[in-house]
């Protein structure tokens, strides 16, 4: 059987002449058509012969339209049935619906009827192979992230335990020289240790970030109401006795309360307030604001400083691992933490962005359920 027609066709009706008229008038309308009076020979066909839609009678002796569908759908998931009755046998053409069969029509029928009715059937059934299609590539990209992403953290995981050892022998051997043999170094010896040392240190903070970031794929959430308000005042008070005689000022609104990871979200907290205090650093008096604007159902929560900011050019960076928008010398830090905030903030179900302009601050944005979800 070629496939030229708008549709490819299995017709059966043991009554042959009704048959034999319904095959030529579909044919006539376009369709690619097999007509059988034997509900066998049709699954015999269906085994060798790809088809669309499946016309079948009820009331045949050989085999009922009940057991020719049920028959077919094991063959065929994709098929299409629609059924041909009599008007006595309506209840049965529902019963058949309830198995399976797409639709039913009265005999007799007229061209206009049975039309409408395989268009229809034949667009569902294309609507149904494109959802399972995008379903199927989908769930194939997912797993192909989900592959990658735990081959990235083992990566992560593995390379930070494999740098630990060998950069603690070399802290600790530059330890034993500066301790032990300072006085009888020369002056211009003294400070590559003195580098090395510093050097171990930002090593040590990075692998740290590093730990942490492949952690939080793996670590389940325990779910809690958190006071936003609290954790955010305290992590500014704790932040702030470290800034000298800075001028600063730190607004916290009335944060409402989220059901959330209370320690992934102080992480969260944390990260974002310290790069508020970290690049308002050049600015002779900070201002840092923590606030929500609520739009529609959602709550969108806030860090807002007048900081060093950056071009918004390169803002769809600053969430990936090891992005920075300053230099190291101008402002420290390892490009890991807006990381972690992205990664957290995702894993609540929530998203997070930036709005920023260079010399002028950048306000940090995320949201979370609400207490209540």
């Amino acid at each position: 059987m070629t496939d030229s027609g708008k549709g490819r066709l299995l017709v059966v009706d043991d009554e042959v002449p009704q048959l034999e008229a319904l095959v030529f008038t579909l044919r006539e309308a376009g369709f690619t058509v097999a007509g059988f009076s034997s509900p066998t020979k049709a699954l015999f066909a269906l085994d060798s012969e790809p088809f669309d839609i499946l016309l079948t009678d009820l009331r045949m002796p050989e085999m009922n339209g009940l057991e020719l569908l049920r028959a077919a759908r094991e063959r065929r998931a994709d098929l299409m049935v629609i059924v041909m009755t009599g008007h006595g046998t309506i209840d049965t053409a529902v019963e058949a619906m309830k198995c399976g069969a797409f639709d039913y029509v009265l005999k007799p029928f007229k061209l206009n009827t049975i039309l409408p009715v395989l268009e229809r059937s034949l667009a569902v059934r294309r609507l149904r192979l494109e959802n399972a299609e995008l379903s199927r590539r989908v769930s194939q990209r997912t797993a192909e992230l989900e592959a990658a992403n735990k081959e990235l953290e083992a990566f992560s995981y593995s390379i930070s335990h494999d740098l630990r050892a060998p950069l603690r022998h070399i802290g600790g051997f530059a330890e034993i020289l500066k301790e032990d043999f300072a006085p009888a170094l020369p002056g211009e010896a003294r400070m590559p240790i003195e580098k090395i040392l510093d050097g171990v240190k930002k090593m040590e903070v990075l692998i740290e970030d590093l730990l942490r970031l492949s952690r939080l794929s793996r670590q389940s959430l325990s779910l809690t109401e958190v006071d936003l308000k609290a954790e955010a005042m305290e992590i500014a008070e704790e932040l702030g006795k470290d800034q000298g005689d800075r001028r600063i000022t730190v607004r916290i609104g009335d944060l409402p309360p989220v059901r959330a990871d209370k320690g992934l979200i102080r992480q969260v907290l944390v990260n974002l307030l310290s790069n508020a205090f970290k690049f308002t650093g050049k600015k002779p008096a900070a201002e840092i604001d923590v606030g929500f604007t609520r739009e529609g159902d959602e709550t969108i929560y806030h860090v807002r400083d007048n900081g060093a900011g950056f071009d918004m050019r390169f803002g769809s960076k600053l969430f990936g691992v090891f992005q920075r928008m300053h230099k190291a010398s101008e402002f420290p830090g390892t490009g890991i933490g807006l990381s972690i905030v992205s990664r957290i903030i995702q894993r609540h179900g929530g998203r997070v962005w930036v709005q920023a302009a260079l010399d002028e601050g950048a306000t940090f944005f995320f949201t979370l359920p609400s207490k209540e979800r």
